[in-house]
């Protein structure tokens, strides 16, 4: 199959619906809530956050922070200091973006920048080698590696996401499209305590690899292997479809059984753990569409049986918008379906991880990466924040940040 050309730059579904969720939060916080809200320090207008490097590799580390000003909507890229600057326009075919990277901490050492409030976007590393970026009349090019002929391809990189706001700070480890690089996330508040996520079990990444290098059918396909012998990174299945590495029907047999299982059963969608009275019934139709019901009987939202790459990517007609119905739902569903959950738990989200990924097929690779986590947590596809199972980590006022590269 041709390979996708670049993708300007956009949130994941996940980062959408959080910030969509941060945007609620403060509506409700004043609307509803703030006579009776304690007065809390200001957020400060940039946040401290150091970057350590005991990965053990001896490559020059590169940092990038790259996103939207959330007051603008412009595209820009945050330095040492913390100060945004917008991208220059670029052009078609995408050019070369400016070089903004900033001199990262060598193996055993640290280093602190600053992150502008109002920023939300990504913080690249990568060791040995620059990163490419390349920009659009209106976007920014991000890296896509499992393109061959993106310039990135040989290059070892990851990174975590992050929306610092009024609000204060989300920061998340990310496997969504891949996992290369072990780094974990952590906020400290005012009073010094410190929240920390991501990091693995010991030899967690050579275990990561090698079980989804072991496990059989198309799993072995989605690590890429340096012609130098190193493996830069596994994939995640719905970019190994993309890369034509991994087959777009795997999930199909599944799903079908799924949808079929409530053509004579319901399904009790109940999305909000802390609003238990607010559920959905789903049946499926001779068509095979699922309907939802609310409490009412009124049929809130359908959906036609979704592909593979449509549960992988938890878009297409699994495509959740930014609403309190929906989206809601469609996130509920995908996550059960990557954790082969649906169709065997009638109420979901379930939120005992001891069901999840018990099935012969299943997202191995989210499954493989999360048992490789010291806390068992990790974003191993988009909404895998469904029932809590995140790697995230956020404070109201936080004091500051860190990310640190872990050894291997």
């Amino acid at each position: 199959m041709p390979y996708p050309p670049p993708r300007p730059h956009s949130r994941s579904p996940r980062k959408s619906r959080l910030l969509a969720v941060v945007l609620a939060a403060v509506l409700a916080g004043v609307l509803l809530q703030a006579p009776l809200t304690p007065v809390r320090a200001a957020v400060r207008d940039v946040l401290p956050m150091t970057i350590t490097n005991n990965s053990g590799r001896t490559g020059q580390v590169h940092l990038y922070v790259v996103g939207v000003n959330l007051g603008t909507g412009r595209l820009g890229y945050g330095d040492e200091a913390g100060t945004f600057t917008p991208w220059p326009a670029g052009s078609i075919p995408p050019s070369p973006a400016p070089d903004v990277s900033i001199s990262g901490p060598a193996n055993g050492a640290a280093k602190t920048i600053r992150i502008p409030r109002g920023l939300s976007g990504r913080v690249y590393f990568s060791i040995g080698e620059k990163i490419s970026f390349f920009l659009t009349p209106d976007g920014l090019v991000q890296p896509a590696p499992w393109n061959p002929s993106d310039p990135n391809h040989d290059v070892v990189f990851d990174w975590s996401e992050f929306t610092f706001n009024a609000d204060g700070l989300w920061l998340n480890s990310s496997q969504v499209d891949m996992f290369s690089i072990p780094h974990s996330v952590a906020v400290t508040n005012g009073a010094g305590a410190t929240t920390r996520t991501g990091v693995l079990v010991p030899n967690g990444r050579e275990r990561i690899f090698n079980a989804v290098q072991g496990q059989a059918g198309d799993w072995t396909s989605l690590v890429t292997t340096r012609a130098d012998g190193l493996r830069l990174r596994v994939l995640s299945p719905a970019k190994g479809i993309d890369a034509g590495v991994f087959g777009s029907t795997y999930l199909d047999g599944y799903i079908g059984s799924a949808w079929d299982a409530y053509r004579t059963r319901t399904l009790t969608v109940v999305p909000f753990q802390h609003e238990p009275q607010k559920r959905f019934s789903g049946r499926t139709d001779a068509a095979g569409v699922m309907h939802f019901t609310d409490g009412t009987g009124a049929v809130v939202a359908s959906f036609q049986k979704p592909t593979t790459k449509d549960v992988f990517g938890c878009d297409g007609r699994l495509h959740a918008p930014n609403d309190h119905v929906v989206g809601p739902i469609a996130r509920t569903l995908c996550a059960a379906l990557h954790r082969s959950t649906l169709g065997h738990l009638d109420t979901q989200p379930t939120y005992d991880a001891g069901q999840f990924y018990t099935r012969e097929v299943t997202n191995h690779y989210s499954r493989i990466v999360h048992a490789n986590m010291a806390d068992g947590r990790a974003y191993g596809f988009p909404f895998d924040d469904v029932g809590g199972f995140e790697s995230l980590v956020h404070d109201g006022s936080p004091a500051s940040a860190a990310i640190g590269l872990t050894p291997w």
